[in-house]
């Protein structure tokens, strides 16, 4: 089983060619919480993944609440192991998955990151990239993944192949903690009425269904489920979403986009 959440498709990309290679069953995180009972039974020789974007040099909010409340019945011969896609750094993503694993008497076996495109544009200084990077980053992303799908495939255990960062736990555990706590929200999110088509976009991409249409322009409900994957504001076609006014100069960008 593999178990995955993506807002702008960096991680599902990763995710569904890991999938394809080890022939094992993708499960997409929020689908999985909304069905209220997350039980799983893997069997004999079955692998374990968990595949996700790092926010704010953390695992996301959604992730480790579906942990938390999941249920994994495993075998002995069961491989564990985590992927993750990041715009840089992880910090101590990692070690900080491992601890909410634990409490279910898992532990990665093996983990790995990819370094994609940058998404995360509400900030100052977070821009996504230049077309040119974009491709660069994902041309060895894309050499790494097959490097890291070999490693899965034989179930080989202590590989750590990570970019942590110069100060990993002063940015996972001080700056991501603000930005975890403070900042993972949907009341900043806005919408140009004057730009908007009504294509009704936004509210197909959000992974929570978070956005729902009145009057045919979206509106967060503001119940707790933004992820601030920031997937309705890279897909609008029309540049129409801004969170803030922070973005409103800002990049575009989702995994696929011409």
């Amino acid at each position: 089983m593999i178990f995955y959440f993506s807002g702008t498709g960096n991680t599902r990309w990763a995710a569904e060619r890991l999938a394809k290679k080890t022939g094992e069953k993708l499960l997409f995180i929020p689908d999985e919480l909304k069905k209220g009972k997350c039980e799983y039974e893997l069997q004999e020789g079955e692998r374990l993944g968990f595949c996700f974007p790092v926010h704010g040099w953390q695992p996301p909010r959604i992730v480790r609440r579906f942990i938390q409340c999941a249920t994994f019945k495993t075998q002995t011969t069961t491989y564990c192991y985590t992927l993750v896609t990041c715009g840089d750094s992880i910090g101590r993503t990692m070690e900080m998955l491992n601890k909410e694993l634990a409490a279910k008497g898992l532990q990665a076996a093996s983990v790995f990151s990819l370094t994609m495109p940058e998404s995360y544009v509400c900030l100052p200084f977070m821009y996504t990239d230049t077309p040119e990077r974009e491709k660069q980053k994902i041309s060895q992303a894309s050499e790494e993944l097959e490097r890291y799908m070999t490693m899965i495939l034989e179930r080989q255990r202590g590989e750590v192949h990570t970019v942590k960062g110069v100060t990993p736990w002063t940015f996972s555990h001080v700056i991501g903690a603000y930005f975890n706590c403070r900042m993972i929200t949907d009341r900043k999110f806005n919408v140009d009425a004057d730009l908007c088509i009504h294509c009704g976009k936004c509210q197909k991409v959000c992974p929570t269904g978070d956005i729902v249409l009145k009057e045919q322009l979206p509106t967060w409900q503001h119940d707790g489920s933004c992820t601030n994957c920031l997937a309705c504001y890279h897909h609008c076609p029309r540049h129409a979403i801004n969170y803030g006014k922070i973005t409103r100069r800002r990049g575009q960008y989702y995994f696929g986009h011409e």
